[in-house]
């Protein structure tokens, strides 16, 4: 699992690179827009960085640089004229002193090389991706672990008066 104090994902470069969101782009991009956000914030919960999911608006007229949190992620959609990967460098060359690491998920070669030289951590989609799976995989592991240890019976729930005046009425129930 990679590690880094904020990661910064190239949206629609990743939706272009994994089936799953492809396909579902074809119907309609809002939606693999919403599916990739939401597996980006199961993932932020267990890696707990800072998370910003970068889109391009630079072909929208009139567009303004916006940012919205949705579900503990900063969806950013750039301004008219500014692609995702310009944003992206900006923000690595004004943060790099900031944070300690900063992962940078693209499959676009040439920005790989800009934020490498910048100092922060190249991530391609497939690997994005896996470190996803590992960490959804962790996650209900974990979940497994802590269920076992926790009694799962309506009485161990309940605080111990309440316990005794139901096991009361149980035990006069089957009397009659």
């Amino acid at each position: 699992m990679a590690e880094y104090d904020c990661l910064l994902v190239d949206g629609y470069n990743i939706i272009n690179h994994w089936d799953e969101l492809r396909s579902e782009m074809v119907h309609s991009l809002d939606s693999a827009r919403e599916i990739l956000i939401d597996q980006l914030a199961s993932y932020k919960g267990f890696v707990g960085c800072r998370l910003l999911v970068v889109f391009d608006a630079h072909y929208v007229s009139r567009s303004m640089e916006k940012t919205e949190l949705t579900n503990g992620i900063e969806v950013v959609f750039t301004k008219e004229g500014e692609s995702a990967d310009a944003y992206i460098e900006r923000f690595v060359y004004q943060n790099k002193n900031r944070y300690s690491s900063i992962g940078v998920a693209t499959s676009d070669y040439l920005q790989q090389l800009i934020i490498l030289g910048s100092g922060a951590i190249r991530i391609t989609p497939g690997e994005l991706k896996a470190d996803i799976r590992k960490c959804g995989a962790k996650a209900k592991e974990r979940y497994r672990k802590e269920s076992e240890l926790r009694p799962n019976s309506l009485g161990s729930r309940l605080n111990e008066a309440v316990f005794r005046e139901l096991e009361k009425l149980r035990r006069e129930d089957t009397k009659n």
